[in-house]
């Protein structure tokens, strides 16, 4: 089914572009803008910023830019009609659906199908567990055993699976799922050298629905409660969905839709191991808290708590040995920019445990007082297990260096050589120059992942921190001096043509003088002009073309425009990167003068520069037709337009006030 027009109009003006990105980045206001850093690639610095005023988003790092429907197609990597859907809603919007042909029907998204049969599924297994027999008595006396009451067994959507070969396939197929969408939803597990046959993935388990940021199931967690002795085969004690389309696991955190509102406000994420202990700290009040679901902690799930908040406290109840080996995989924390703490509970223990022996008040207190940065951790677990073995203790001085230079901030790896210095009672500049070292080797020797970015670290990145010349070894500061970015050329008459179009983009309709519109002004002054840049020109040729019909189309006519290139092209002459402080006329009295107060001077200046450009350019083509020429008449002529385009080029320098040689 495709949605109406009509519906889709209704849709767009009831979604609001700062609710919609809120539920995924963490905003701040700056000035009538929001920033943040941005959810579609890895920034330390905000370079994402939201219009409010526009309803739209755009990102000066990666270029990403849109309306509220286009960014959830992006974050969510679903399709169009399952984006509007998505936030018709959320805003409660009753969608209003044309049917479509046999053929369309055919081709509808199957991320879309996969949605729809994930969603079915959570509700048969939500059913199952409040209204038959063998749910109440199995499933419902687990989570009752567990102390978990009616209202957060669904706010997490908690089920159960019955214990039967096919309960949940029969169910689907009798609703009219077939058996192809079932499996690919990892659902349905075929027969071995069957077509038609199978049975269900889950049976006889409580089922934990994991879910993404925007609140929709897209796998679950199950976990057994009974074995049966007289059984050869092993039973996991938790099972999984498998990868699809919708689901992959290193890209996702269980409990992140429910606790995103939270970890924002508070901004801290307490991360934890297993389904029940993100249960359990919710019951007790302690929202912001997620788990990685027993896996190690990925990047992508490193960057997906970055979203909403650059602290992240790890809740650990596994063994010493279990905590030695999880603390190597920490330091990518660490090289994604955020702050990590690490808490761990006595007597083994784990949250959910330790939260209902000792209450919520009681366990947020331990957290507060328990709570200790990672590099702090790490050495002093290391040191402890090194005891006086001078060359452990050397080693663990190289591993504990090691994490510190994945830390992106100067100031705090400052701080944290200096603290280690002080706990190990060894020399401060010895761990930098230790640090140094570690740098050099890793920019002589690429990380394998390096063929998936672009050639070079990051400008940001902890491996562009140094070097001064070659040979010469770095002192204290060293590590505290990020090398500059390349500086890009760009022709300059391309950008007095961007500006061009810019200013039409923003200002086309407003009057520099009664009766003379901005577009008036400067499509005259711009008559016989053709620009070099395809889009310039194209957007050029649009103005016209409106303006010899007697109108003139505003800037929301381009920001709906229909072809992306020209709607992404539109928001970034409408988005501006840095915003003048108010204070400046609140508190100093300051006037400063905006676009508009200056427009006509702008547009004036703007186009004297892009005909200078071209006058520069058919001056240079001159020059280089005298140097191949040897025939006299054309040199004369060559010569003339010469002096021609020199008597222009100083009329445009005296107009704007600047000096030809």
């Amino acid at each position: 089914m495709r949605i109406n027009p009509e519906t889709v109009e209704r849709i767009k003006q009831a979604a609001d572009i700062v609710e919609v990105v809120g539920d995924y980045v963490s905003l701040k206001k700056r000035g009538a803008n929001y920033t943040a850093c941005c959810p579609f690639h890895n920034e330390k610095t905000p370079s994402f910023n939201v219009n409010p005023s526009r309803q739209i988003f755009k990102c000066f790092g990666c270029g990403a830019a849109g309306d509220s429907v286009k960014f959830v197609m992006d974050i969510d990597g679903i399709g169009y009609g399952e984006a509007l859907r998505y936030l018709a809603q959320k805003y409660s919007i009753e969608v209003q659906e044309e049917k479509l042909t046999d053929e369309q029907e055919q081709r509808q998204n199957e991320r879309e199908s996969l949605y729809i049969v994930l969603n079915f599924a959570k509700n048969f297994f939500q059913e199952q567990l409040t209204q038959t027999d063998e749910g109440q008595s199995i499933g419902l006396s687990y989570f009752k055993e567990r102390g978990f009451n009616d209202t957060i067994r669904k706010k997490f959507e908690l089920g159960y699976s019955p214990d039967v070969w096919d309960a949940l396939t029969q169910a689907a197929l009798a609703k009219g799922y077939n058996a192809d969408i079932l499996e690919k939803a990892g659902l349905l597990i075929r027969r071995e050298g069957s077509s038609s046959g199978g049975y269900d993935r889950f049976r006889g388990r409580v089922i934990f629905p994991i879910h993404n940021v925007a609140g929709k199931a897209i796998a679950f967690g199950a976990r057994i409660l009974k074995t049966d002795p007289n059984s050869k085969a092993h039973q996991p004690k938790y099972l999984n969905s498998p990868e699809t389309d919708v689901y992959h696991k290193s890209e996702v955190l269980y409990g992140i839709f429910q606790a995103k509102n939270a970890i924002r406000q508070l901004d801290v994420c307490y991360l934890v191991e297993g389904y029940t202990d993100v249960v359990s700290l919710h019951q007790a009040g302690i929202e912001n808290v997620v788990a990685s679901s027993g896996t190690s902690l990925t990047v992508e799930q490193i960057r997906l708590i970055g979203r909403f908040t650059p602290n992240v406290t790890i809740l650990y109840d596994g063994d010493p040995a279990g905590i030695k080996a999880a603390l190597r995989g920490l330091d990518l924390v660490l090289e994604e920019g955020l702050n990590v703490s690490i808490v761990t509970f006595p007597n083994g223990e784990d949250p959910d445990s330790y939260v209902q022996r000792v209450g919520a008040q009681a366990f947020q207190a331990y957290l507060k007082s328990a709570a200790r940065d990672f590099i702090s951790f790490k050495t002093q677990t290391l040191l402890e297990d090194a005891g006086d073995d001078p060359f452990r203790r050397a080693a663990v001085i190289s591993e504990v260096v090691g994490s510190i230079v994945k830390i992106p901030d100067a100031i705090q790896r400052q701080i944290f050589f200096r603290r280690t210095a002080e706990t190990m009672r060894v020399d401060e500049q010895m761990l930098i120059s230790e640090g140094n070292k570690l740098i050099r080797k890793q920019k002589d020797t690429p990380p394998p992942r390096a063929k998936e970015r672009p050639a070079g670290p990051p400008p940001d990145s902890p491996h562009d921190l140094f070097l001064g010349p070659p040979g010469e070894e770095p002192g204290q500061d060293a590590l505290a001096l990020p090398t500059p970015p390349p500086v890009v050329q760009r022709d300059p008459v391309i950008l007095h043509e961007h500006e061009c179009v810019r200013l039409l983009v923003n200002f086309a309709r407003y009057e520099l003088e009664p009766g003379v519109s901005l577009c008036h002004y400067m499509l005259s002054e711009l008559a016989g002009i053709e620009f070099r840049q395809p889009m310039y020109q194209h957007l050029l040729l649009v103005f016209r073309e409106f303006f010899s019909r007697g109108e003139i189309p505003d800037t929301n006519y381009f920001l709906d425009h229909p072809d992306p290139d020209i709607k992404s092209q539109a928001i970034d002459f409408v988005t501006t990167r840095h915003h003048l402080s108010e204070q400046w006329q609140d508190k100093y009295e300051i006037f400063v003068p905006t676009e508009v107060d200056k427009l006509h001077d702008l547009a004036f200046t703007n186009i004297l520069r892009l005909k200078k450009g071209y006058n520069e350019i058919i001056m240079k083509e001159i020059h280089e037709g005298l140097a191949k020429t040897k025939d006299s008449d054309e040199t004369d002529q060559l010569l003339q337009r010469f002096m021609h385009h020199k008597t222009i080029e100083k009329e445009i320098a005296k107009l704007l006030g600047t000096v030809v040689s």
